[in-house]
């Protein structure tokens, strides 16, 4: 999805929203931005699986937590705050247990989310990703969601700090510029790592 797109998508998402039509944007989200929050999680969790159950909690989070949003952000950056969410929930609980959260009942999105993951696992699986991904790997999770809201998602910075943040607050301009600092650093990291595995020129 393009900048333009996702420009023009938000205000549609809130007029539905405003009608009531909950439902259509719940399923429009996770259409728009579900690739991508899978795509994060696939590179962070390093388990096609495990990624799975994770977006699988974040479509039903979402769903159930959408009658309370309040609009302080766009839909993307609310989404991407359950996703960290739901991932931090998740690597904390996984050594205790595993379980597959069902959207039982909530069936068509739990049908929309396999068609997102399917559609989407094609396209992350190249040479050149799969080093990146294991560079990454030596990364805080918190390094790597940076690294893949500003690469891939092009994500706004103060929307990058919103996602970040402990509580979703309002970032302030000292956070958001030790964020770009933070960003520059990891930059050069995975540059000077990527060469000496020949993943760069």
């Amino acid at each position: 999805m393009t900048p333009a797109e996702r420009e023009a998508l938000e205000p549609e998402l809130r007029r539905q929203f405003d009608a009531g039509e909950l439902h259509a944007v719940a399923t429009a989200a996770i259409r728009a931005y579900g690739p991508e929050l899978y795509g994060l999680l696939v590179g962070l969790a390093r388990d096609a699986d495990a990624a799975a159950e994770i977006f699988a909690g974040v479509c039903e989070k979402l769903w159930r937590a959408l009658p309370a949003f309040r609009w302080e952000s766009s839909l993307r950056v609310w989404a991407y705050v359950i996703t960290r969410h739901h991932f931090l929930h998740w690597t904390r609980d996984r050594d205790r247990q595993r379980r597959q959260v069902a959207l039982s009942d909530v069936s068509q999105l739990s049908e929309l989310a396999a068609q997102v993951r399917t559609a989407t696992a094609a396209h992350l699986r190249t040479e050149v990703k799969d080093g990146f991904a294991k560079l990454r790997e030596t990364l805080a999770p918190d390094d790597q969601l940076l690294l893949n809201l500003r690469v891939e998602g092009n994500m706004p910075w103060n929307d990058i700090a919103r996602v970040l943040a402990e509580d979703g607050a309002t970032p302030s301009a000292r956070e958001v510029a030790a964020l770009r600092k933070r960003f520059e650093r990891l930059k050069r990291e995975l540059q000077a790592l990527a060469k000496a595995n020949n993943l760069l020129p």
